[in-house]
């Protein structure tokens, strides 16, 4: 059975919605399995895994969810579980490819930190590092992002405020 994660920046990745609870958080998703959760008395986090695909939600600092995360599932490993952004699959949609996607729905994409690209406001940031063997473009970066964080609306304004 495919599931997919639909990513609705900057709202969450239904079902999971930023400015939940931990509880919450942990309620609107039964059919995920019990979650890993960490928590700290400044932040925490619930860890959920989707046939290889990690899902994180993010207290950070606070009682509430403030992004969450999805990994890939890594070198040499297929899910049926797939994170979409306006119907394409970040995971399996070359890094390029989805960053001109994004572009050309008007989204201002800053790739300033190559490994790190993100987009202020719609506030997705997404990861091109990893030590395995993947295929990598002409720069070295993986072709494809190994991980996606959805955030607020002013989770990436630190960047501009020349703090990143």
């Amino acid at each position: 059975m495919t599931v997919d994660l639909v990513l609705d920046p900057p709202r969450g990745v239904a079902p999971l919605r930023l400015g939940m609870t931990l509880d919450e958080a942990i309620a609107a998703v039964p059919g995920w399995g019990e979650p890993r959760v960490l928590g700290r008395r400044s932040s925490a986090q619930a860890s959920w895994s989707l046939d290889g695909v990690g899902v994180q939600a993010l207290l950070e600092g606070g009682p509430a969810v403030t992004a969450i995360e999805q990994w890939w599932p890594g070198e040499g490993r297929t899910s049926t579980t797939r994170v979409l952004l306006d119907g394409d699959d970040v995971f399996g949609t070359p890094a390029e490819r989805l960053l001109r996607r994004a572009a050309a729905r008007g989204w201002t994409v800053d790739t300033s930190r190559p490994e790190y690209p993100v987009i202020p406001g719609v506030s997705l940031g997404f990861t091109r590092q990893t030590s395995q063997e993947v295929p990598r473009d002409a720069e070295g970066l993986p072709v494809h992002v190994t991980s996606v964080l959805v955030g607020g609306e002013d989770y990436y304004d630190f960047l501009s405020e020349g703090h990143g």
